[in-house]
């Protein structure tokens, strides 16, 4: 719930400031900062609840807690490209096909019970997946439409 509401957030701040600097508002930009913002929170846990996470990944995957944290620096990595004109394309393919990657961990975590921040197995369950399942689907989407969509459209116009 938390990187939702950072992410709806950061989106409304920044058309706020847009609109404040300027009469044109980006509503691309935004949905990208926004995204940004969000990653860059999600990659902090990376950091602060390394063991919890390394729980999430499948047994049969060696050096966990080192993967966990190399994909917190990725997540930055990611933030930052989709920021960058140049990178902001091939970003998001790399972002969604992350996300997919990780959807598995989420599945897992909530069929174990596992709270990731604590590491324990005391979490929310299968009642989770209800609302991780959409939410990671929707970061899927926004990621494409705030990025790739909309240049395959801008491009057909030219």
């Amino acid at each position: 719930m938390k990187p939702l509401f950072i992410l709806l957030l950061t989106f409304i701040i920044s058309i706020g400031v847009q609109k404040l600097i300027s009469k044109n508002i980006n509503y691309l930009l935004s949905a990208r900062m926004a995204m940004c913002a969000m990653l860059l929170f999600t990659a902090l846990g990376h950091f602060l609840f390394t063991e919890g996470m390394s729980k999430m990944i499948p047994n049969f995957i060696p050096l966990k807690p080192t993967l966990v944290l190399v994909t917190g620096v990725l997540e930055i990595i990611l933030a930052i490209g989709l920021l960058l004109p140049t990178y902001k394309r091939t970003t998001a393919w790399i972002l969604i096909f992350f996300l997919l990657l990780m959807l598995p961990a989420n599945i897992k975590a909530s069929l174990e019970n596992l709270n990731y921040q604590t590491g324990t197995y005391d979490g929310k369950g299968l009642s989770y997946l209800w609302f991780r399942v959409p939410l990671q689907l929707f970061f899927i989407a926004w990621i494409y439409f705030s990025t790739i969509k909309t240049n395959s459209i801008i491009a057909s116009n030219l």
